[in-house]
């Protein structure tokens, strides 16, 4: 029987009103899932004094007010937590219809160039795998979604681009992410969707969280 390596998070103070608790220092899919499972265990188990928790990637940012609880007590409260049982959470699998290419993905071409695929090829594999939300963080309703196959490993572009609308679907990295607002960026454009994961005018004002499922499809 294979062993299962244990994940032991790092606890580190940030400023006087915040706790990193860091499960590795790059990303990693085991670690990436550890993140999201603690986040999820300490918002259905409040601690008295914590004001928000901000999963990252390997990381949850731990905001606390200091009148209620004091580092010290709030660090031993993690970590109980961390050791406690696993809680059978509920995740939401999505289906995201994506415009691509045309003036939506103007990087479709060079991708599938470097990728060595048509671009019909490209969609097609961009289609074909379930994948994870990793994060949603970066900028208001921005997601990271992975992993893709090494097969479709394309850097980052040399030159970033000033704004890329709400809905930009963008890839580099084995990744693909999905812009909620306008923003500047290095990814590639491959294309657009409907879906705007942010609205401050709802709670929660995303849609889509870290842990759940997408599948993406070409938009008919």
């Amino acid at each position: 029987m294979d062993s299962v390596t244990e994940i032991v998070p790092t606890l580190m103070p940030l400023g006087d009103t915040g706790v990193l608790i860091r499960f590795a220092d790059r990303l990693d899919l085991d670690a990436n899932a550890a993140t999201i499972a603690f986040a999820r265990r300490l918002e259905s188990r409040p601690i008295p004094g914590v004001i928000e928790i901000v999963p990252n990637l390997v990381s949850v940012l731990v905001r606390y007010d200091p009148r209620r609880i004091g580092y010290g007590a709030l660090c031993g409260e993690l970590r109980l937590l961390d050791r406690g049982a696993q809680d059978n959470v509920s995740l939401a699998a999505h289906a995201i219809a994506i415009t691509y290419g045309g003036e939506d993905g103007p990087d479709i071409e060079a991708v599938a160039n470097e990728l060595g695929l048509t671009i019909p090829a490209f969609i097609d594999a961009h289609c074909a795998h379930r994948l994870s939300v990793l994060a949603v963080g970066f900028a208001p309703g921005f997601v990271y979604c992975g992993m893709h196959g090494d097969d479709l490993l394309v850097p980052r572009r040399e030159t970033v681009r000033r704004s890329v609308p709400p809905g930009s679907i963008l890839f580099a990295a084995r990744q693909t992410a999905i812009a909620a607002t306008a923003i500047p960026t290095g990814w590639a454009v491959i294309g657009r969707t409907r879906l705007i994961n942010f609205d401050p005018a709802v709670s929660p004002p995303t849609q889509l969280r870290a842990g759940d499922t997408i599948t993406f499809e070409a938009a008919r």
